[in-house]
């Protein structure tokens, strides 16, 4: 047995309480990085002097990196050491924080914002170390662990870099942020073993596989477009946010935008519930219900923006819906795609994931372009309309094989 192999297999027998804590954390940092600019694109396009459309980019980048990183990458966490990958990926995430704290001129902060979306796909190479590392007996349980702290980075991002940015600057968050990845790159050198390759295929094969899933299985199809088009809704509202905040009638700084996490946060906490009804009612209906959300929380909003924009208290409310709607939606969706082929579900899990990320780069640029063009109803609608056209998808009658 080579040494490789031995050190991955003693890990099995004992994954400890400590490495499962310092997975949790890395994959919270790592996601939190896509999001830590977004209640600061008020306080850039001041920086900058960049229009709506202009300043959209930034999030729309990050976004498009992430999904190329997830289609591009993650099939050669099968092929190589995924413990050199994720070191790898934590040096140049942090490197590219760093970049966009010291960018002189907007354009390179979009180059920043686009290799901090590639790196930062090292939160989907620790998901599957995790699972690999965990035995049998409690991978559900630290899986569920890491995929917490995921979340939590997500949901927390916006708050701090918020109020880091009201408080001590914007380009404060981005060093802060290159900070905590560094020191999270030291902690993995020395607590994450090493991990045997599962596949001798070249790069090429690997990535011939992922299409060769998309054609076979029409439910996994379904599921990228459907995840796909609420990611378009999510990103819009999310990269337009903190412009809107910024500007009248509300003149509210970067802390306040950030504070419209906690709102959201609310509605994705509550999401897990959905994995209950997923099991009881089946995963169709709670997709259809989550899409339904969607299209409520955002026709709502673009009713109360008839005036010129929606009142706060509605913005809140709408938040915790249309994020409960697509937290749920993605459960549900991931229970549909991972029951397809069970030998393929880190491919399965790429396809759809880089599909949410495509929609969330769509969303942030096409929400950038409505709010400059219509104001806070045309993201509404844009909004509201991507909501239905995924309700469509999953309303429209499947192939007989199909989820």
């Amino acid at each position: 047995m080579s040494s490789v192999a031995m050190t991955h297999n003693q890990t099995n027998a004992g994954l400890s309480t400590p490495l499962v804590l310092l997975l949790a954390t890395g994959a919270g940092l790592a996601a939190a990085a896509l999001y830590y600019s977004q209640p600061m694109l008020g306080v850039l396009a001041g920086e900058f002097n960049a229009s709506p459309g202009s300043i959209g980019l930034v999030p729309m980048l990050t976004q498009l990196g992430y999904a190329l990183g997830l289609l591009l990458l993650a099939p050669l966490g099968d092929r190589f050491d995924r413990r050199r990958i994720i070191l790898g990926k934590a040096a140049v995430l942090s490197l590219a924080l760093l970049l966009a704290a010291a960018a002189p001129d907007i354009q390179v902060l979009l180059v920043a914002s686009l290799v901090v979306g590639v790196s930062a796909t090292l939160a989907q190479d620790i998901v599957p170390a995790a699972a690999t590392l965990a035995p049998a007996s409690r991978r559900g349980k630290t899986v569920g662990t890491v995929m917490t702290g995921l979340l939590l980075g997500i949901l927390l991002s916006r708050v701090v870099s918020g109020f880091v940015a009201e408080h001590a600057g914007w380009r404060s968050m981005f060093v802060l942020a290159a900070s905590s990845i560094a020191l999270l790159g030291v902690a993995l050198w020395r607590g994450l073993p090493r991990f045997a390759p599962t596949t001798q295929l070249p790069y090429g094969a690997l990535m011939a596989t992922l299409g060769a899933l998309l054609q076979r299985h029409g439910g996994l199809r379904r599921a990228a477009l459907a995840q796909g088009l609420l990611s378009v809704a999510f990103s819009a509202f999310w990269s337009t946010l903190a412009v809107l905040l910024h500007g009248a009638p509300f003149h509210l700084g970067s802390a306040a935008a950030g504070a419209f996490g906690l709102a959201g946060a609310a509605g994705a906490l509550a999401a897990p519930l959905a994995g209950r009804a997923a099991d009881r009612q089946g995963p169709e209906v709670v997709t259809r219900l989550g899409a339904g959300l969607v299209v409520l929380a955002f026709g709502a909003m673009a009713v109360g923006a008839l005036g010129g924009s929606s009142p706060l208290w509605l913005i809140a409310v709408g938040a915790v819906l249309f994020d409960l709607g697509v937290q749920a939606s993605l459960i549900a969706h991931q229970t549909i795609v991972y029951s397809l082929e069970p030998a393929a579900r880190s491919r399965l899990n790429a396809v759809l994931m880089a599909s949410m990320f495509i929609g969330m780069a769509s969303g942030a640029g096409l929400g950038s372009l409505a709010l400059a063009q219509w104001g806070w109803l045309g993201v509404c609608g844009l909004a509201a309309l991507a909501g239905l056209g995924a309700l469509a998808v999953r309303l429209w009658p499947a192939a007989p094989k199909s989820a």
